[in-house]
Formats: C-alpha cells, structure tokens, sequence
C-alpha cells in the first residue's frame, strides 16, 4: 500500500488583492541547496482508521509549531508525489507570520556512512509566495492542489 500524507494549503489575499499560499521548505541536507520544485504544503503521513483531515491538522502545528487556523477546510483532492506517496489536501484561509515558523526535528546520518546522528528541522523555512511563484517553487506532482485552490476560490468545478 502506497504511504499517504494528508496537508494543509493555507491561503491569504494580499493588500493587493491576489491570493498567496504558504509553502514550506524541507529541512536536512539533501534539501539544502535545492530550492525552485522543492517546496511543498505542510504535510505527513496518516495511518489507517486516523482521520486524515485531523492528520493534516495535527502535521501543520508538527511542521510549523503553531496550530493551524480554524475555518472551513475545503478539499483540493490528492495528487500522487514521484515516489508513490498519496498526499491528500484540503486549503485552509488564514494568516501566519513565516518568522515564528519553529519546526520539529529528525535526526539522520550525516554525512552519509560517517556513523554520527545530527538533528535537522524537518521544516526549514516557510514563506508566502503568490500563485505563479508558487508554482515554480512547489514540487511539480503538488502542483496541481494550486490549480484545484484557484477552482474552488472562482467556484469552478473540476471538470469546468
């Protein structure tokens, strides 16, 4: 069975009126240099019988250290990342300031093969972007939740 992630995209419009989402950066070494098609939603893997909207939830203060805001979640589908993980979405409005970002870690080895543990934030920044940067910083198999926010903000189906 395919491993399967549930997220949250949150969105915000900007005093200029157009709409921005937050995005997170994977934290580690095998991240670090990389940057455009690397960023993704605040995600993380669920277990059968968890309720993957909760998970999202639970992931997003996990991955951001702040609770993620109440309100209506609106569903954005699940897309399929490169690796074979399902990874379902759902938008959330709200607002949160990128500075108080303080994720949980991980630790792994590193350098590869040397026998020593370090810990690394699982997120290492986040960051607004607007649409069409964001769709150059995302991973490419999320790119599609974008696409399914701007359906659901025009009330648009998906087959329109």
């Amino acid at each position: 069975m395919p491993v399967r992630s549930a997220g949250l995209l949150l969105h915000r419009t900007s005093p200029t009126g157009s709409t921005e989402v937050l995005l997170v950066h994977p934290g580690g070494p095998f991240w670090a240099r990389r940057d455009e098609g690397a960023w993704s939603i605040p995600k993380g893997e669920y277990v059968d019988g968890e309720d993957p909207l909760a998970a999202a939830r639970r992931e997003f203060f996990e991955e951001l250290g702040r609770a993620a805001p109440d309100g209506p979640a609106v569903p954005l589908g699940e897309v399929r990342q490169k690796g074979g993980k399902r990874v379902l979405a759902w938008a959330v409005e709200g607002d949160l300031d990128p500075a108080t970002v303080v994720s949980n870690s991980f630790a792994v080895e590193w350098p590869r093969g040397s026998g020593r543990l370090r810990n690394y934030p699982e997120v290492d920044r986040a960051e607004w972007f607007g649409l069409e940067e964001a769709r150059r910083r995302i991973l490419e198999s999320q790119r599609p939740l974008l696409d399914a926010l701007v359906r659901a903000a025009t009330g648009r189906s998906s087959t329109s």
